[in-house]
């Protein structure tokens, strides 16, 4: 019995089959090899194709199958996770109406804050956890107000999963964790919130029907499946945005446990069971994959934006022709605080941990006479190491101060000096396993088509691979003040 997952990235489409039984992976394949493109028709504006999605998510199912490892046939669940906050609307032949406005587009901020100040602070806060901010919702308002003859048409508005789910199925349903990450959700009501309904003019109707998150939400078409070589009727019983399926598939799913990833961005996700915000909505709160009515457990996510990305930027222009492991090994000859050099990662954009203010990616104190490119990817990987640090004691303020974090093995976290600094920045061990988005997809279908008994079940395999402890605490703390009082300076 094989669980299929799906996870919808930016960049690309990852596929993962799972074994049931033994909860191993069977194999992944992601397509395509490049980058996908994202559009940017102005300043500040990211956009995708959903039918780009759509298509390579069929093409990576193909190419999973062609690996001869296991019968297509016998996948009995579909799980889909998938890029958070993007913005998919179709008519009422689920004909798609525009490109899809995806997570790092900031042309609905102004909107965000006005309806902020008109509904409220405290009532924003206090009822949806969140600002508005440049989530779905202020997205959809930006297209009402833009494009009034397309948004007439729209008949169905979808997150990038509820899209790829509604190809495989034809049904259009979402979650309440869905809703709470497109700001549409009223914890405090726990219903839709008509606050955000009246200040930008939506109707209830235009969103899709609520399900649990965990559960049946449309069964594989006969014409689908024959195109990929499944069986017809199987479900989609799981859908989930990356980050907190990111924490699923790193087993947190109790309050208290925390995930982090390092890669295009980086991201601290903890489980709280408190209806808790930020006053700064510096960090946001949205309903886990556990979230119910009996435990209302909730999401606390730090995002920042330029973590991976930095360090890609530093490897395109300083070491085109070498490998990560290379630069890795490069860094690690660097010693702790890198002879001086300060980096500010943050270079992607406005960063919401920073009160939404943009200093660019930053790179201090090069002497010309002394550092050497080992210094400057030391320094780059200890920048994003010091981000981590800044914002998980702004998730400290607000009550989160985790035992241990735990993360897959991969990205940033592949080297072992980031690993070991951010051990040093942020005094808390690191887990480490063999993690993988798709995976975990995979393995909430199968809590969700009820093939496994409850969550423990689902990750009873689940095994440490690495464990990491504070060693250079004390060193690092003066190195990271040094690199505190820069930002500060930067932001002001």
């Amino acid at each position: 019995m094989y669980l299929l997952g799906i996870d919808i990235g930016t960049s690309s489409i990852k596929v993962s089959v799972v074994d049931a039984g033994t909860q191993k992976c069977l194999a992944t394949v992601q397509y395509p090899e490049v980058e996908t493109e994202i559009k940017s028709i102005k300043p500040g504006w990211a956009e995708q194709s959903p039918m780009d999605w759509w298509r390579n998510t069929q093409q990576a199912i193909l190419k999973l199958n062609a690996l001869e490892i296991f019968n297509p046939k016998e996948i009995t669940a579909i799980g889909i996770a998938y890029q958070m906050h993007g913005l998919v609307v179709v008519d009422k032949e689920q004909n798609v109406l525009r490109d899809s406005i995806i997570w790092c587009d900031s042309r609905a901020v102004e909107l965000g804050e006005k309806a902020f100040d008109t509904i409220g602070h405290e009532k924003c806060l206090h009822s949806l956890l969140n600002s508005p901010g440049n989530f779905t919702a202020s997205k959809l308002a930006w297209v009402k107000n833009n494009e009034p003859e397309l948004f007439s048409k729209i008949d169905k508005i979808m997150l990038p999963g509820d899209f790829i789910a509604m190809k495989f199925t034809g049904a259009i349903t979402t979650s309440i964790a869905a809703l709470s990450e497109g700001v549409f959700w009223d914890f405090r009501k726990n219903e839709v919130s008509e606050d955000v309904l009246k200040v930008y003019g939506l109707d209830k109707n235009l969103l899709p029907d609520i399900k649990p998150l965990f559960s049946e939400h449309g069964y594989l078409s006969a014409g689908i499946a024959r195109l990929l070589g499944l069986t017809e009727g199987i479900p989609v019983a799981y859908k989930s945005g990356d980050q907190p399926n990111n924490a699923l598939s790193l087993n947190v799913l109790k309050p208290g446990e925390v995930a982090a990833t390092a890669g295009t961005s980086g991201v601290i996700y903890g489980v709280s069971d408190e209806l808790t915000y930020d006053e700064q909505s510096r960090v946001n709160t949205f309903a886990h994959v556990t979230y119910s009515n009996e435990d209302k457990h909730t999401g606390v996510l730090l995002c920042i934006n330029g973590t991976g990305s930095m360090y890609r930027w530093a490897k395109e222009n300083f070491a085109p022709n070498q490998s990560y492991a290379e630069l890795n090994k490069l860094a690690a000859s660097s010693p702790i605080g890198s002879k001086g050099i300060k980096v500010l990662p943050f270079g992607n954009g406005a960063e919401r941990m920073l009160n939404n203010k943009y200093t660019g990616a930053q790179l201090h104190g090069i002497d010309l006479n002394l550092h050497s490119r080992s210094d400057i990817f030391r320094s780059v990987q200890e920048g994003i190491a010091f981000s981590f640090r800044y914002g998980l004691d702004i998730l400290r303020e607000n009550g989160m101060r985790p035992k241990v974090i735990r993360a897959g093995l991969a990205n940033l976290f592949l080297s072992d000096l980031f690993a070991q600094t951010f051990v040093d920045v942020t005094g808390v061990p690191v887990e480490l396993y063999e993690n993988d988005g798709s995976v975990g997809a995979a393995l909430g279908a199968g809590i969700g088509a009820g093939i496994f008994k409850n969550n423990q079940e689902a990750f009873s395999q689940h095994k440490v691979l690495r464990y990491l402890e504070p060693k250079n605490s004390l060193e690092y703390e003066q190195v990271y003040s040094d690199w505190k009082n820069l930002l500060i300076k930067a932001l002001k």
